[in-house]
């Protein structure tokens, strides 16, 4: 890590923040202001609402605007290489406001602190504090420390399972928000170091969820997406059973909440009633997030992944019997090591067959500390790039083939903003996550926040558009 940071260094690479907004305390200014950053996944951007609730209850101020900030927290994310280098991109960025700013402490949280926190304090003298995964409640506490001069570090195990008692400020809009059903994660994929920086797996209780989807419904959250590094365990190490079916009945029950959403369902535990529920909930979407990874078995036994080739047929099969309409989604890696020219093609034929709605691939990164990384036959990085090009093109190919099943029907779409320069709404139907998938745009009076009806009468390649139904 001290090399990639050197690197960054010697390249000066820069990236745009991300900025986070918020209502301010009466009388906060004396504490000074703080400005978010947050990079990674969704899991993390729970962290930064969670820390920004905490330090708008010890009475600092939030600020969108980095320049405004007396204090900066970087909240970064070490799952592959080239978010380390975003992360270390971005707090050069950031120190650059205590020359032209009003920017008096950086602090840096999140997977890379609970990775490397002695390399970063070693290299980068510009960061004021360090907190870790497990410790981030204390950040009030450590942004008090980086004022006054004394470089706090804060990095524990990382045990620490939030519940819904910590306050919270959002950054999404209003009518969506996630919930964090459980952090860390057994599984001993040989690629991944989740377990490195988050922990074992530890699930929240079933009353601790459905009390923060209440708040959040109060709030006038209409969507909650439920996120874990492996959602399907839920419960598992709680109650001694699979729970995740009843968790999303019981949310689904909470009175102006329309719509579930699920994300990273391992499948080695998705079962026969979890399929049944989301079949026969109304308000649990049609949308299965299932990161396969790959498809045959080599490369699965070799990453540790559960089950083979025909069980991952198995499941698709069942899941596409019982819901019909589902969006299914999945995450594939190119290039792990022992990857052959042949492995490739065929993973790229399974691809063809299976039509996924929805796809993302990685190119495999060599991570510190990991089984894989100390595998032979690690696979030139053109060569990874190359083939997740073609990848994605026939991804593209089969998108294009299946996007128009959706014209013609009438679909509920989740208004989030309105585009004045096009005069269109645009949401998302059950079938798309935020930030990750298509849209829609919708023609005719519709209200930012509500839910839908629209007649489809377009279908791009990734999005739609359609018009209001009175």
């Amino acid at each position: 890590m001290a090399e990639k940071i050197q690197l960054v260094r010697r390249l000066d690479l820069r990236n745009k923040p991300a900025g986070q907004s918020g209502t301010n305390p009466k009388g906060a200014a004396a504490l000074g202001s703080i400005h978010f950053v947050t990079l990674g996944c969704e899991k993390n951007l729970v962290d930064s609402e969670i820390m920004s609730g905490i330090v708008l209850e010890h009475g600092f101020r939030l600020t969108d605007r980095p320049e405004d900030a007396t204090v900066i927290v970087v909240n970064t994310c070490g799952f592959i290489d080239a978010a380390k280098e975003e992360s270390v991109n971005t707090i050069l960025d950031m120190a650059e406001y205590k020359k032209t700013g009003s920017l008096k402490a950086l602090v840096v949280s999140g997977c890379l602190t609970q990775r490397y926190k002695d390399e970063l304090m070693r290299e980068m003298p510009e960061i004021d504090g360090i907190v870790g995964t497990g410790d981030f409640p204390r950040i009030a506490d450590i942004v008090r420390e980086a004022l006054q001069g004394r470089k706090p570090i804060y990095v524990g195990n990382p045990v620490f399972n939030y519940e819904q008692r910590l306050p919270r400020k959002l950054s999404t809009p209003r009518h969506t928000a996630y919930i964090k059903i459980a952090e860390g994660c057994d599984n001993a994929c040989t690629f991944c170091s989740i377990p490195l920086m988050r922990g074992k797996f530890r699930s929240r209780t079933i009353e601790s969820i459905v009390a923060e989807a209440e708040e959040l419904a109060a709030q006038g959250v209409r969507e909650v997406s439920l996120i874990a590094q492996d959602s399907t365990n839920y419960g598992s190490d709680l109650y001694d059973s699979f729970k995740l079916p009843e968790l999303l009945n019981r949310v689904s029950e909470v009175p102006g909440i329309a719509w579930v959403r699920l994300h990273y369902c391992y499948p080695g535990f998705f079962t026969d009633e979890l399929i049944d529920t989301m079949a026969n909930n109304p308000k649990v979407c049609k949308y299965v997030d299932l990161p396969l990874q790959h498809s045959e078995d080599a490369i699965l036994k070799r990453m540790r992944r559960p089950g083979r080739q025909k069980d991952a047929r198995e499941l698709i099969g069942k899941i596409r019997a019982r819901i019909p309409d589902v969006a299914l989604r999945t995450s594939l890696i190119v290039g792990f090591p022992g990857e052959t020219e042949d492995d490739f093609n065929r993973l790229v034929d399974f691809v063809r067959e299976i039509k996924f709605d929805r796809l993302g691939v990685f190119t495999y990164s060599m991570e510190e500390d990991t089984p894989a990384s100390r595998l032979p036959d690690q696979v030139p990085d053109e060569e990874k790039e190359r083939r997740a090009n073609v990848l994605m093109e026939v991804q593209r190919e089969i998108v294009r083939e299946i996007s128009g099943k959706h014209v013609g029907k009438e679909l509920d779409v989740l208004i989030e903003r309105y585009d004045g320069r096009n005069d269109v709404y645009v949401g998302r139907s059950m079938f798309d996550a935020p930030e990750v998938d298509g849209e829609v745009f919708v023609k005719g009076h519709a209200e930012i926040g509500a839910i839908q009806r629209v007649k489809i009468t377009h279908a791009f390649e990734y999005d739609l558009s359609g018009v209001a139904v009175s």
